[in-house]
């Protein structure tokens, strides 16, 4: 996604977030200028515009996910959870790669449909609604994939894993963002191991919980405003959320967790389409984010 993650976050549904809730936030979010503003200023200089992720994504995120899957021309991306899309949307177009981008809300993929000829051209990407837990994409189809900020709210994350697991190439990675109790010791490379995968790169991501803690307050600072942006319920959940969460951010630890499929990639992608996981067809859902 992208989405952020109940942890953290921003995403003002909240963790029993439904399809439904992230439609009503992501068409609201589309109409208020800003939620965008607040986040720029929490970033600063980190703050990648284009993009305009609800998110913790920033520029030293984007760029050690390039670094982190060693992409190489042609190849396909699977952005997992591509809430409105500027994450997947933003790296195909760094690595001249091709891409499918899976969310739950059809409101999120009309936005990032909409999106697509900003960044790259429409015949390589396709974006679809999907489930983490069942992307409806083939075995091996893709020789990286990104989940970012988004893997909480799967109604079952090791099955989620797996499958993301299951749509990778040999030798392909995934690299997904995860947030834990600063005090927590998980099993990372048992987690991958569970999933089929290596488990290659844990890199830690410092600034994020200060990045959280200046959004917050943001928020809090801005709450008629927003009100009159987004409308008093998802203002109201917004709030709910900073308020929350704050006390939990000085304990809080991300990381950028990068996983590899093991064997070798005799044939990195193996689609017959240009951007399509169906030869070249066009998404068979509602794929207008």
């Amino acid at each position: 996604m992208t989405h952020p993650t109940p942890a953290a976050t921003a995403t003002p549904p909240g963790p029993k977030t439904t399809a439904a809730a992230f439609d009503t936030w992501h068409t609201a979010r589309v109409g208020a200028p800003l939620v965008a503003r607040l986040y720029a200023e929490a970033m600063g200089e980190r703050y990648p515009h284009e993009v305009a992720a609800n998110s913790s994504l920033d520029w030293p995120l984007l760029g050690l996910l390039v670094a982190r899957l060693q992409m190489t021309p042609g190849q396909l991306l699977v952005d997992a959870g591509c809430g409105t899309g500027g994450a997947g949307l933003w790296l195909a177009r760094a690595v001249s790669a091709r891409l499918v981008g899976i969310d739950v809300s059809a409101a999120a993929i009309q936005h990032a449909t909409a999106r697509t000829d900003s960044f790259v051209p429409a015949d390589r990407v396709a974006f679809r609604i999907a489930q983490l837990e069942a992307t409806g994409l083939p075995d091996g189809c893709a020789r990286a994939v990104v989940c970012i900020d988004a893997l909480s709210f799967a109604a079952d994350r090791t099955a989620a894993l797996r499958e993301l697991g299951r749509v990778l190439a040999p030798g392909g990675r995934l690299a997904l963002t995860r947030a834990l109790r600063r005090d927590a010791r998980p099993d990372f490379e048992a987690h991958a191991r569970a999933a089929g995968l290596v488990l290659e790169h844990v890199d830690e991501r410092p600034d994020e919980p200060a990045t959280w803690e200046r959004v917050f307050w943001l928020w809090i600072r801005h709450a008629d405003a927003l009100t009159r942006e987004l409308g008093d319920a998802e203002a109201q959940n917004m709030l709910a959320t900073a308020t929350r969460r704050l006390p939990l951010l000085p304990g809080r630890r991300a990381v950028l967790l990068t996983l590899r499929r093991p064997g070798a990639d005799p044939a990195a992608d193996t689609m017959t389409g240009p951007g399509h996981p169906d030869g070249g067809r066009g998404p068979d859902e509602r794929t207008d984010e």
